[in-house]
Order: C-alpha cells, then structure tokens, then sequence
C-alpha cells in the first residue's frame, strides 16, 4: 500500500517533512509515503488527491488541524474523524480497519476521540458560527479539506482516513487579523497582518492565543508523525 498525505498549510507541512514544497507540488518521504501540500480549501484538497492517485497512491490521509465545535475537545486534543459531512449533505466514511489500527497504536501513548467531522468552504472564525454549525451537521470538529479528499477515495474505491488536531476550540473567536491576511492557499501573508495589527493593536493577545493553541495542534501531530511508518504500512484492505 502506497499511503498520500495530503496537508493544506505550511506549518501543518512542518509536522512531517523539514523540505520545502510549493502548493502543489508532492515529496516521496518514503518508498511507501508520498506527501502532497495542496493549500487551503476543498478544490485544492481535491486536486491533491487526484495527484496523489496518479503518482500510485492507494490510501489517503487528510493531516492537519481542525476547529473544534464542541466543548470537549481542547487545543492538542487528537481526533481521528468517523464520518464526514460534506457542505453537500453527502457523507462519506473512514476505513474502520485503518482507524483501529491508529487508535491501537496510540492508545497508551495520546488520548483519541473518535468524532464526526464537517466540511466548510469558508474559514469558521467565531464560536456563534463554530455553535451554529454544529447544530447543523452535529459534528465535533470542521474543517476545509478532508470531506473533499474523502470524496476521491470513495470514488477510488480506496481506503481514507482524517488525522486531524484541534487548534482552537469552540469558545475561540479568531481575530479577524487571521482572515485579512490570509491568501487564497490559506497562507498568512505577514505585510497584510502586520498592517491590520497597526491599526487594530487590540487583537494582539488573541492572535497570540491562537499562536499558542496552534503550536500545542503540531505538537500532537508531531507526535503522531513518529509513527508514520507504521500508520502507512498498516494494509487496511486486507480481508
């Protein structure tokens, strides 16, 4: 099995390779692992996995953060996503075999919650839309990716799974400094935020915040990157 990591940031790409790679570009970090950075957004996520198929890919992973939208999980927090509920009402599932063997692998190591996961086109940014969606869908944990790369694999037939670390929780409102400055890849652009900053010096100890739950999410993934190998190689398509 040939197992494509697809992550959509940069400082998410950090948590698996110290190599360099533009938005759509792919890295072999091993015989059995390739990593595709494909930005931010299901479009982007879609085309990735597409690439990633192509190149011999015959598992999926979606790797990164997600927000949390429920008052359990924390920033750190570890979650391995059940179902995905697309912004389309389709809802797609993660390969149970390969769940399970990652939730045995980790059990004496992390806490894992195993929760559903929502898909969103836009960045959620405050805790009412945070609430609002999960009302909507009852998901645990969104995010702008994994739902599309999910749709791939289902239509490949082929194994998935979402390995994903809160990074701000429900009751965090994002400083709207964070949306300014981000490119259409998801990528801060630092003369953007510093220019808002400037004129809206207050939002200075939530973009701190936010810095400090984003570092503890890597600091999981991390962890988790330690036992790539191992999370890869499992044949989670065998009888």
């Amino acid at each position: 099995m040939i197992t494509g990591i697809i992550v959509a940031l940069p400082e998410e790409l950090t948590t698996l390779t110290k190599g360099k790679l533009n938005k759509g570009e792919t890295l072999a970090l091993s015989g059995s692992i390739l990593l595709g950075y494909s930005g931010a957004g299901p479009d982007n996520a879609r085309l990735a996995a597409e690439q990633l198929i192509a190149q011999g890919a015959t598992g999926l992973i979606s790797w990164g953060c997600a927000a949390a939208l429920q008052d359990n999980l924390k920033p750190g927090d570890l979650v391995l996503a059940s179902e995905l509920i697309a912004e389309s009402g389709a809802i797609y599932q993660c390969d149970p075999k390969w769940q399970q063997h990652i939730n045995n692998l980790f059990c004496n190591r992390l806490q894992i919650n195993l929760e559903n996961l929502a898909e969103s086109s836009k960045l959620v940014s405050t805790s009412e839309q945070k609430q609002s969606l999960q009302r909507l869908t009852g998901a645990a944990i969104v995010d702008m990716e994994s739902a599309a790369i999910a749709k791939i694999a289902a239509e490949q037939e082929i194994p998935f799974i979402a390995i994903r670390s809160i990074a701000d929780s429900v009751q965090m409102d994002l400083p709207d400094a964070v949306a300014v400055s981000l490119d259409a890849s998801g990528v801060v652009q630092l003369p953007k935020l510093l220019k808002h900053l400037l004129t809206h010096p207050n939002e200075v100890p939530s973009l701190i915040r936010l810095g400090q739950s984003f570092s503890a999410a890597k600091k999981t993934l991390c962890r988790v990157a330690e036992q790539l190998a191992i999370i890869s190689d499992f044949q989670s398509i065998e009888p």
